[in-house]
């Protein structure tokens, strides 16, 4: 099997230091890539500018912020659930947001999960072992996402 990657997608560098922290601590040892705001994001899952060069295998999961510089979270995950190459990457909405408002649009386009960040620091570890364990151990990702593609076997 390939090694996952998870793209996180966070413009705050203290919830940054955090998530990476946590998946240390838990000692995930697949790589995590770091965009500071959607534009980066969206260049990153679409091969362009600095990650013209990346290998074809999209990340396991996309931890998403939603309120972010330039592209916010939610036009990341429009983005992302219309486009029939991506729509399947699972993505969880890890934010520190609870707009109902943010919740019900994040929904309607079609986001996999909703976290809201805690803000005690074991509490932030616990969830982010949580989003860990299920997306990258007990879920079973689409095929195109686990280095499979239709036809192979």
């Amino acid at each position: 099997m390939f090694p996952m990657t998870v793209l996180l997608v966070e413009d705050n560098p203290r919830d940054i230091e955090l998530i990476l922290e946590a998946f240390a601590e838990n000692n995930f040892t697949n790589q995590i890539t770091v965009a500071r705001d959607g534009s980066i994001a969206l260049d990153y899952l679409y091969r362009r500018g600095e990650f013209a060069g990346r290998s074809d295998r999209n990340p396991v999961v996309i931890l998403l912020d939603i309120k972010m510089p330039k592209v916010d979270g939610l036009e990341v995950l429009r983005t992302i659930k219309g486009d029939p190459e991506l729509k399947r990457i699972p993505v969880v909405m890890m934010t520190s947001s609870r707009e109902q408002s943010d919740l019900i649009k994040s929904y309607d386009l079609g986001v996999n999960s909703y976290v809201v960040k805690p803000v005690k620091f074991t509490e932030f570890v616990e969830a982010v072992k949580s989003i860990e364990l299920y997306w990258l151990l007990v879920n079973q990702p689409a095929p195109e996402i686990s280095g499979f593609r239709e036809g192979e076997s």
